[in-house]
């Protein structure tokens, strides 16, 4: 699927607000013909991005996650501007761990023209993404590799990250609770993420403002173990008092590239 158009990221927003969207209330929302809502809404479902319900759409359980072309597509241009903004906190002749997660995918993009780096990863699409880069060392975890998405997981994964100890991990994340959890779906990358955050001396978190909307059943961990949030948009005052009193920072991708500061 093409990325998302405006209308139709109004209306995935709309529905992780309040759990389900009718075709009628959406057509004079938007100012469209039904017609033109049930298009966007089979688009978006067959997406996986929302389930197609008679009159309108849903939202997904909290417990299942979307498919990971459908994530990609989903907020592209956020991710991409957030994995430049990650990629400038990281200097040249660095250590860095990169997790599973399409934003960290943009993360790798943003690296590739780096000096001197070391990247270790239990993410085939990072590696991909990196093993071209003439200057760049890049260090593939074994374990059990995904079919959905090419992450790798399980305990030889953990093993492997514990042989490392370097100076910056980029993690994303399916939710962050207005309590500063951070959430997950699967437990197995759970279990990678935490090892990651432990065995890196600064950690930065990679979200999109969708993150703050969604749920999800998997603690990895609390923003307090973090050191940097970057985000793309509104951070919700529940998760900047936080960051707040555990001097986390937070980091926006300016509008101007060549104006990037930390906002916190």
């Amino acid at each position: 699927m093409d990325p998302v158009s405006p209308r139709q990221t109004d209306i995935l927003r709309k529905a992780r607000q309040v759990g389900r969207v009718e075709v009628d209330d959406l057509a004079l929302q938007f100012d469209v013909t039904p017609q033109t809502i049930r298009k966007d809404l089979n688009e978006i479902c067959d997406a996986g991005l929302l389930q197609r319900v008679h009159g309108g759409a849903v939202y997904p359980s909290g417990a299942i996650n979307y498919a990971y072309d459908a994530r990609r597509s989903l907020a592209a241009e956020e991710k991409r501007r957030i994995g430049e903004r990650a990629a400038a906190l990281i200097p040249d002749n660095s250590s860095v761990i990169l997790n599973i997660g399409t934003t960290t995918e943009q993360v790798a993009f943003a690296l590739r023209d780096r000096e001197g780096l070391m990247v270790i990863t239990n993410n085939i699409n990072v590696a991909n993404i990196l093993r071209e880069s003439a200057s760049t060392e890049v260090i593939i975890a074994g374990g059990l590799v995904r079919r959905s998405d090419g992450g790798i997981v399980g305990e030889a994964t953990v093993d492997f990250i514990r042989q490392f100890k370097v100076d910056y991990a980029v993690i994303g994340a399916s939710a962050i609770d207005e309590d500063g959890t951070i959430l997950d779906y699967d437990y197995r990358e759970v279990r990678v993420a935490q090892e990651i955050i432990s065995h890196a001396r600064r950690t930065i978190l990679v979200a999109d403002h969708m993150k703050f909307d969604r749920n999800a059943p998997v603690r990895i961990g609390h923003l307090s173990e973090i050191d940097v949030l970057v985000t793309d948009g509104e951070v919700p005052e529940s998760v900047r008092e936080i960051c707040s009193a555990h001097g986390v920072a937070i980091a926006l991708p300016p509008l101007d590239p060549s104006a990037a500061n930390d906002q916190s």
